[in-house]
């Protein structure tokens, strides 16, 4: 983790910013390799230009922090403690107090940013957000098997999932049954609340599973992903149940080839508007536009959601390096619907697909 402290404090100088207040445990993780669930609990990392990094973190947990291999000083605190003026304190011994500090400005409270003004008067506040996204947005070597194997176990997670559709079964019986083999897997955590939907249901890009029972006619729609070694996937796939209409097969075509258009796109240097441009002028062409309510995709890593957006207003370039989602759809009220989501890993020589189940229309028996 040492290089990325060492770049986090580079980008630090090139911001003209003393210092950085990390907040977010997918921050936190991203620098130190240590990760909690805290609930109301303080974690963060404070680091400046003037010495070595900082954790704070509860006492409880410091044991954990050093097995993850943090090697850098702790601030440790117990629950009776005020830890905002242990903090204060130790910035005034070490002489550490910063002139200015980026703080995560789309994660801290109101409450905890009054708490740093009111123990640091005479420090300027900005938002560091940005600077971490930068960091964030190109992933290394390491980071690219890790959203491979996080990929692969997700295909797993899908056709297992398939393979479970069977007459009388419900929404909710496959989700287990699939969670259950990853967990055999050694998975230890979804990225997300696993979806699965059947018939009219579809039609919702963000449905929640329930006891409706598979039938036949169905489109049946799986969205998934597992958290590997702290890095996630996203994987989407729909299939029909016993039989599909002419009209269901259509619609699965047409996000089939935008999907295939989308990735064909992912150039290095390649406004992210035109991924987005690519899969909607094609649903739009075929008479869905309307249909297709979401960007086509987003940023992945320590997060499921996160930098960059797809979406039809980034005119940010792509760069080698970024890992994302491509995930087209049609939704049609009252009908059904069809999406289907790729993990994208962008190389100098293009897209690297890292998710690999098929795409085409099944038909399950």
């Amino acid at each position: 983790m040492q290089h990325r402290i060492d770049t986090l404090l580079q980008q630090l100088k090139g911001d003209q910013t003393d210092s950085v207040f990390i907040t977010s445990m997918e921050n936190v993780y991203y620098v130190s390799n240590y990760y909690t669930d805290p609930h109301e609990r303080l974690v963060a990392v404070f680091a400046d230009q003037k010495d070595a990094p900082l954790l704070i973190l509860p006492a409880m947990e410091k044991e954990d922090a050093i097995q993850a291999g943090w090697k850098e000083e702790m601030l440790t605190y117990h629950d009776h403690e005020d830890v905002w003026q242990l903090f204060k304190a130790y910035l005034k011994e070490r002489g550490r107090t910063p002139a200015s500090m980026g703080i995560e400005k789309d994660h801290m409270s109101v409450t905890r940013l009054e708490m740093l003004q009111q123990i640091l008067p005479d420090t300027t506040f900005s938002n560091g957000t940005e600077l971490l996204q930068k960091l964030r947005n190109i992933k290394d070597k390491k980071e690219y098997n890790l959203l491979k194997q996080a990929a692969v176990l997700a295909d797993f997670g899908v056709k297992t999932g398939i393979e479970a559709i069977a007459a009388g079964k419900s929404e909710l019986q496959i989700v287990a049954e699939l969670e259950y083999a990853l967990k055999q897997e050694g998975v230890t955590s979804m990225s997300f609340a696993t979806t699965v939907l059947s018939g009219a249901k579809t039609a919702s890009p963000h449905g929640t599973p329930d006891s409706k029972q598979i039938a036949p006619g169905d489109l049946v729609l799986f969205d998934l992903g597992v958290v590997f070694e702290g890095y996630c996937s996203d994987i989407t796939r729909t299939v029909a149940y016993k039989q599909a209409t002419a009209d269901q097969q259509h619609i699965h075509d047409t996000v089939r080839i935008a999907l295939e258009k989308a990735t064909a796109a992912s150039q290095a240097g390649t406004a992210i508007a035109e991924i987005d441009k690519a899969a909607r002028g094609h649903i739009e062409q075929a008479g869905y536009g309307e249909y297709f309510t979401h960007r086509v995709g987003h940023g992945l890593g320590i997060g499921v959601h996160e930098f960059p957006s797809l979406s039809s207003n980034n005119a940010q370039p792509l760069q080698e390096g970024m890992c994302y989602t491509i995930e087209p759809g049609i939704y049609l009220p009252g009908v059904g619907g069809v999406r289907i989501e790729d993990d994208i890993f962008l190389t100098k020589n293009g897209p690297d697909v890292l998710t690999a189940y098929p795409r085409e229309l099944q038909i399950i028996e």
